[in-house]
């Protein structure tokens, strides 16, 4: 029999190591029971049938495919703070309640609203071109008609930050930064920048406005959304993405001479719009307070379906959740589902959750919120003594073909508030080489999901999700 580690006696064993003395929590552990030593009892022979029950079923289960086509059916794009958004918060409660789920319910908030309602930009002169663009996120308007500048082109936004005034003002920058395509999505974190520098610094040096390449990995004729830095930054300049084809017709024009681009943008900027996560749980038929999270995001840009991102992060979570709902016996903790509202637009429903809920016992979490490529690593965010705990839980991932990983997870962003908190987090890691190819697009569409890749998921966070939930384990968080 192979034991599930819940101390470091137990752990050692599990993860094939020698019987080691057990070591209490630190000072700043997440303690289960205080009065009791962290090792507890290992697997059982119930138990480790479970996680096999749990991996066959989603590995036969079409429940995630049905929730996350009925998602983009019935509701579409769902732009924080619309009215597209509100029905699939309601949608979101009706189907939790009919998948049987406990206590489910909206918790509101209200976020600052922002939709493009023109988004056109064309190279102007001899030989006009239109270009293919997207607004930034929070993007101010434009003068009404427009704006026309010529544009001046940096490599990367090292360029633009080194560059004179003189050779800013007036001007229109485009910063001409490619996403270097990668399994782990690590490529998107140095693309991103961009995204959210471009306007601030080329505002202070006297611009006009910003465009920058989409940040994706793909070479089509579509732009590619995402937040710019209206909130956050406090910028006031028109800024857009232009598809990869377009930045390439740009570059070229650039190279040949003074080229001038016409931007029109116009903005629906309002402070106060609502928005609200989604909440249910399955109540842990021993410590009910104690809570293993699973999120991933209601919302999504609205050039697109919101399949890929996130729709198939809000089925994978509740699916997983749902087996194990429909197990004989309730885990021992509680499971709760967080789907977020507001992501895209600042990540406000992770926020508005920790505030409402951080002083709440939260055991680990974890976040489904990069398409649906199937998941190929598992790593944490423990304190030492409960990595071969972590260590336990991938050998019951690896008939996934799930690899162990580092001691670095994320999280990821609707859940970062509460891992700042102090919940140690988890990463299932999907395969993301071509996640970027469709994120923020009008190509994340439901086809761009694999059924037989979703289902793998959903057996991952399933058996992942169980082996917590029933435990008595101490995950307490690195600092």
């Amino acid at each position: 029999m192979r034991y599930f580690a819940l101390g470091l006696a137990a752990l050692a064993f599990a993860s094939g190591a020698s019987a080691q003395q057990t070591q209490q929590p630190s000072a700043t552990s997440v303690a289960v029971n205080p009065q009791a030593p962290p090792a507890a009892a290992p697997i059982s022979p119930e138990q480790e049938r479970t996680v096999d029950r749990l991996r066959a079923a989603a590995l036969e289960s079409n429940l995630a495919w049905e929730i996350v086509e009925d998602l983009v059916t019935e509701i579409g794009p769902r732009l924080a703070g619309s009215e597209a958004e509100a029905r699939a918060r309601d949608w979101a409660v009706n189907m939790l309640r009919e998948q049987r789920f406990s206590n489910v319910r909206i918790e509101p908030f209200t976020i600052p609203y922002w939709d493009a309602t023109r988004e056109e930009a064309s190279i102007v002169g001899p030989a006009p071109q239109p270009m293919v663009i997207a607004a930034l996120g929070g993007s101010p308007s434009t003068p009404q008609g427009g704006l026309e500048a010529e544009v001046v082109r940096f490599a990367d936004m090292a360029a633009l930050e080194a560059a004179p005034e003189d050779a800013v003002r007036g001007r229109i920058v485009f910063i001409d930064e490619r996403m270097q395509r990668t399994q782990d999505g690590s490529g998107y974190g140095a693309a991103v920048a961009k995204r959210g520098r471009c306007a601030p610094v080329a505002q202070a040096k006297g611009a006009v406005a910003c465009l920058i390449r989409s940040v994706g990995t793909d070479p089509h004729r579509f732009a590619h959304q995402g937040g710019s830095s209206r909130q956050s930054q406090g910028a006031s300049l028109p800024a857009a993405a232009i598809s990869p084809a377009d930045a390439d017709l740009l570059a070229r024009r650039i190279s040949r001479g003074a080229t001038r681009v016409r931007l029109d943008i116009q903005a629906d900027i309002r402070e106060n719009a609502p928005s609200g996560n989604v909440i249910a749980e399955i109540r842990g038929r021993e410590r009910p307070d104690e809570i293993v999270l699973l999120a991933a995001h209601l919302d999504s840009w609205d050039m697109g379906q919101g399949a890929v991102d996130d729709g198939a992060g809000v089925a994978i979570v509740t699916a997983a959740a749902k087996l194990i709902r429909d197990l004989p016996r309730r885990p021992r903790r509680t499971i709760r589902i967080l789907l977020a509202g507001a992501e895209e637009n600042g990540v406000h429903g992770g926020a508005a959750y920790a505030e409402a809920h951080a002083n709440e016992t939260h055991i680990v979490g974890a976040e489904s919120d990069f398409g649906a490529g199937p998941i190929w690593r598992f790593r944490t965010r423990f304190a030492d003594h409960a990595l071969p705990y972590g260590r336990a839980i991938q050998r019951q991932l690896a008939p996934l073909g799930i690899i162990p990983g580092d001691n670095a997870a994320g999280g990821g962003a609707d859940i970062g508030a509460m891992r700042q908190a102090g919940m140690p987090v988890v990463d299932l890691s999907q395969n993301g080489l071509d996640y970027f190819d469709y994120h923020h697009t009008p190509n994340d569409t439901l086809d761009k999901i694999d059924p037989e890749a979703l289902r793998q998921n959903v057996a991952a966070y399933a058996v992942f999700a169980y082996l917590v939930a029933d435990s008595d384990g101490v995950f307490t968080a690195e600092p």
